[in-house]
């Protein structure tokens, strides 16, 4: 596995652990998951396009 693939699955958790789940958490909405996602889909884009 090459660096991006292990930066792409990281990312992918960051994702699925930022989801509001708890009482707590929900009044931030989405906003930690929504950073995370468009960092996810950066890396995407860029492992793509053969950039990492």
């Amino acid at each position: 596995m090459n660096l991006g693939t292990i930066i792409l699955v990281i990312l992918l958790l960051f994702i699925i652990g930022a989801l509001p789940a708890w009482p707590h958490s929900r009044r931030w909405g989405y906003y930690p998951s929504g950073i995370i996602g468009l960092a996810f889909i950066i890396m995407l884009i860029l492992l793509l396009m053969g950039r990492i």
